[in-house]
């Protein structure tokens, strides 16, 4: 027979769980500020002229429609992380995980011409939002798998054999 194990918190859970849903409420703003106020098509079309595409203002309302729909994901994803405050489950911790450690990779998948349209445009501000959603993720993902190496668990609890 294998030995079933209960979770407890440890006082690191509530701080965990804190900074886990006030970081979510960061990026889901962030993210929507980049989505619906940085990203405009006409700010598409300056980027991919920017890359040399052939037609940027037929390929720019597409795009940026397919732009927005994976932002309004990450706008769902963030917002999900909130439920930090008064959640513990297992799936929730692994969503967060999930959409914190795609964020990350936010400055390798986004094409560099969208960082030089973003800063020639709206200067730091165009930028801003992005570095602080992807910035902030890998942060929050390092703090979620130290916590996860530390306790062995999700949420900074402690095992008790039963």
């Amino acid at each position: 027979m294998s030995e079933k194990s209960q979770l407890t918190a440890t006082p690191t859970t509530r701080k965990l769980q804190i900074a886990i849903a006030l970081s979510s409420v960061i990026f889901t703003i962030g993210t929507t500020l980049q989505n619906f106020v940085i990203i405009n098509t006409s700010f598409i079309e300056t980027m991919m002229r920017i890359e040399n595409i052939a037609d940027p203002t037929g390929a720019a309302p597409s795009f940026t429609i397919w732009f927005r729909i994976v932002g309004c994901l990450y706008i769902l994803g963030n917002a999900i992380g909130i439920l930090a405050l008064r959640s513990q489950s297992r799936l929730l911790w692994w969503t967060v995980f999930t959409v914190n450690i795609t964020q990350a990779f936010g400055f390798v998948l986004i094409p560099s011409s969208m960082w030089s349209a973003a800063t020639a445009t709206y200067g730091v501000w165009g930028i801003l939002p992005s570095l602080i959603t992807d910035g902030g993720a890998i942060v929050l993902v390092l703090v979620m798998i130290l916590s996860m190496v530390k306790y062995r668990s999700p949420w900074a609890q402690h095992r008790l054999s039963q």
